[in-house]
Formats: C-alpha cells, sequence, structure tokens
C-alpha cells in the first residue's frame, strides 16, 4: 500500500513537495505507533484500560452547542463507508482505500484506485445523502460510515442500519495542518497508526519549512490579496478566521478581509468586497468550469472584474473542481496548496514547482 536581496533561492525539485512515497507509507519501524493530536481542534486521544477513547468535536469556534461523541476503538477495522471526498482524501493519501467499501454517488471521482474498486464491485455507490440505499448499505458490511454535518438532513435514514456513524469535521478545521490531521483517526480506526504518524509527519515538515522559508524571505511590504466572487446575491468570500485565510498568511499574503470574523465562507455586499478588492495584489477565487477558465471568461461572468489590479495584471488564482482533486486530496495536502500561493506570491523561493491546484490565469 500501499525578498530580500541576499536570501538564497530554494533549489527544489517538483518531486520534493509532490510525492508521498511508498518509503513513507512502508518504512515506519521507527516512528512511534502511538497517535498524538497537536493541530487538530475537533479531536482528543486518550489511550485507557478498555481501549482507545476518540472525542470527536466540531472545531468550529462559532459552534457552540454540538455534543462531542466519544469513540472507543478496541480493535482495527477495516471496512468504511465515506460520504464525501474528504474523507475518501485521508484515506487516499495513507494508501488504505481498500477500506472503503461503499461511497455515495460522488459528482467527480479522481482517485484511479477508487475508480477501479468500483468498476470491479470491491466499493459499491449507496446513493446520496436523501435518498440511500440502505439495503446496499447493510450488504456492503461496513464497520463505520464516516458522515458530514454539513449534509443536514441527509443521514438519518443511515442510523436505521445499526451501523456506527462517525461525524467527521476535519473540513471545518481552521488551522490547515489541523485538517489534514484527521487522518490520524483513520490510522487508529485501522490500525495503521504508524502509517498515520509517517504521512502526518512529512505533510507537517514540508508545510511548516515553506512556511519558515516565506518568513525568512518577508518583504517589508506584503502582497495584498483577495478571495472569491460574485455567487448568486452577493460576493462569496473566505471568513478572516478560515484555513484559506491562514494559508494566506502562510504564503506571505496580507488577506483584505482579515478582520473578517467568519471561520468558514461568507457572502457579503458586492460592492463592499469589491471597494476594499480593487487594488490587491493578488485574488484567489474557484469553481467548476467545464474547458479553460481564463480572464476573459471572468470578465463575462462581470466586467467589473476587469478593473481590478489583479486582473489587470494577470495575477488571478484560480482552481478548477471539475479538473482538478481538490475536494478529495487538498484537505490532506495543504503543503501543496501553500507552494501554489508561495509559485504565484513568490516564485522565486520554488523555481521548480509546478502549481497543482491553484494557478494564475491566461
Amino acid at each position: 500500500m500501499s525578498c530580500n536581496q541576499g536570501v538564497n533561492k530554494v533549489e527544489r525539485t517538483a518531486d520534493e513537495l509532490y510525492q508521498m512515497t511508498d518509503s513513507v507509507w512502508n518504512d515506519t519501524a521507527d516512528v512511534s505507533d502511538t497517535i498524538h493530536i497537536q493541530y487538530a481542534k475537533g479531536l482528543k486521544v486518550d489511550y485507557k484500560a478498555d481501549g482507545i477513547h476518540v472525542t470527536i468535536s466540531n472545531p468550529d469556534p462559532q459552534v457552540k452547542h454540538d455534543k462531542p461523541q466519544e469513540l472507543i476503538i478496541t480493535h482495527p477495522c477495516s471496512r468504511f463507508i465515506c460520504t464525501t471526498a474528504l474523507q475518501l482524501g485521508n484515506f487516499e493519501v495513507l494508501g488504505l482505500e481498500d477500506c472503503i467499501v461503499g461511497m455515495n454517488s460522488l459528482k467527480n471521482l479522481f482517485s484511479p484506485r477508487m475508480k477501479e474498486q468500483m468498476k470491479a464491485g470491491k466499493t459499491v455507490q449507496i446513493g446520496k445523502e436523501g435518498n440511500f440505499d440502505l439495503e446496499t448499505v447493510i450488504a456492503s458490511q461496513p464497520d463505520y460510515i464516516f458522515v458530514s454535518v454539513s449534509k443536514h438532513g441527509g443521514f438519518e435514514g443511515l442510523k436505521d442500519c445499526g451501523i456506527p456513524l462517525i461525524p467527521h469535521h476535519g473540513y471545518k478545521e481552521t488551522d490547515p495542518l489541523g485538517q489534514a490531521e484527521w487522518i490520524k483517526l483513520v490510522g487508529l480506526l485501522t490500525g495503521e497508526t504508524r502509517r498515520a504518524n509517517a504521512v502526518f509527519a512529512d505533510i507537517e515538515k514540508k508545510y511548516n519549512k515553506l512556511k519558515e522559508e516565506v518568513k525568512t524571505a518577508q518583504n517589508t511590504i506584503q502582497p495584498t490579496i483577495i478571495s472569491g466572487r460574485q455567487i448568486r446575491d452577493g460576493w462569496y468570500i473566505v471568513g478572516g478566521r478560515s484555513y484559506m485565510a491562514q494559508l494566506f498568511k502562510d504564503a506571505g499574503a496580507s488577506y483584505v478581509m482579515d478582520d473578517n470574523e467568519e471561520s468558514g465562507g461568507t457572502t457579503l455586499d458586492f460592492e463592499a468586497v469589491y471597494a476594499r478588492g480593487v487594488e490587491a495584489d493578488f485574488w484567489q477565487t474557484d469553481g467548476s468550469f467545464d474547458g479553460d477558465f481564463t480572464l476573459q471568461t471572468l470578465a463575462d461572468e462581470d466586467e467589473r472584474y476587469a478593473t481590478m489590479k489583479a486582473y489587470k495584471n494577470k495575477k488571478v488564482l484560480f482552481c478548477n473542481l471539475s479538473q482538478t482533486p481538490y475536494r478529495e486530496l487538498a484537505g490532506v495536502q495543504p503543503h501543496l496548496v501553500l507552494a501554489d500561493f508561495v509559485k504565484a506570491l513568490r516564485p522565486d523561493l520554488l523555481p521548480h514547482y509546478e502549481a497543482k491546484y491553484y494557478k494564475l490565469l491566461k
């Protein structure tokens, strides 16, 4: 299973950041099999005589009344159902796709191994939230079903199957490494704790190394960045306390909406955001688009976009969600998302790196 003058450029190959090699998965003899949680606010692990006690809670600082769920792990399990792309990514980055026996109907599936498993019938489709095929769920004999609290009302029917449901709150973490650290929960459940520790340590090392390089090479004046764009009734931005805002900061950018207190995304008045973002040096946005999404495509959505500084200077970073495995893997590859932003903001630091998710629009 699997810029200041005088700062030296970092001569790094793309492979150094990209690869999560088999040696990371398999060469774990010197890796601890004990899980410690450092970044994730929604996980707590205690080793007791009757098993490993895992307390799972919603890490969103704006959620006050969700009751934590305690899970006692006494033996490794090997059969799971995932109901979001991020949950799949937690298994994928560990090379444990074989443990997934069921998935909901994901619109975009990128994992080659999961495609093979579904084609071979090793992993079944269980329908989608609100319309699950309970007979298929039961027949797949999962030990646990991962669910997402963002899917309101879609999982009530699954409670009738008698299979334990585990809420996966990783996407609610506001620290990029906290989101990635949820892979340790999968390590605990599967008995692959050494593997989870080794893989996370690799992610953590790469993220923090790049973060420190940015800090060392920091200019006195940071480039500014704006996020999102018009969606229906307003301009959708990432909150000033969100994990994406933290990525901006770690990449050396100053987020123009940093005073916003939201930990997730939020929609604000178009004119208010436009007024603050029109002179921003960079612009981050994403969406699902069939074909090449270009600067002209953006201007066709709203002619006011073409008047923005980042647009004029071709400094718009776009992630096409229909052409990249962002939903699956970005949450467990924060070092690559960070590298994408650093590549745009400080290309001298990553001369050989090719962006994976966020790329400058042509």
